[in-house]
């Protein structure tokens, strides 16, 4: 089985962007313990970040062609804005599970709407980095 974890705007600042909100570990730190699982699992898992909405519509619609079992997204900010990648991930059809460190409900109202949401086979926020091991668990199944 193949995953790619795809994370957006921002992500790569873990560790250094509200800390208070996303905690202290590092970018490379939710990549290691992402692999670790993957490892134990026997998932193959690659990643990909960027702060371009239209590099992450590229990366869901790569998936494809590489014939991905399953995605996990971040999409940071783009989670409020973004119908292209709720369309892309649509286009696909790869099940894809949508995951956020925090709890996006108890934070902003602007930060309450998901348009990715209606398209992934599940949701996962508010529980910190370990959220995406949960997500990499519900795809594994």
């Amino acid at each position: 089985m193949k995953i790619l974890v795809i994370n957006g705007p921002n992500m790569n600042m873990l560790g250094i962007r509200q800390p208070e909100i996303y905690g202290s570990a590092t970018y490379e730190d939710l990549k290691a313990m992402i692999q670790e699982e993957a490892d134990r699992l026997g998932v193959e898992v690659r990643f990909f970040q960027s702060n371009h909405e239209g590099a992450l519509v590229d990366a869901i619609q790569q998936a494809y062609f590489e014939k991905v079992d399953g995605i996990i997204i971040n999409p940071a900010a783009y989670t409020h804005t973004s119908v292209a990648l709720l369309d892309a991930v649509k286009a696909v059809g790869i099940p894809t599970v949508e995951v956020h460190v925090s709890d996006p409900d108890s934070r902003e109202e602007f930060r309450h709407v998901s348009y990715i949401r209606p398209a992934c086979v599940g949701t996962v926020r508010g529980r910190g980095l370990p959220g995406y091991l949960e997500a990499l668990r519900i795809l594994a199944e």
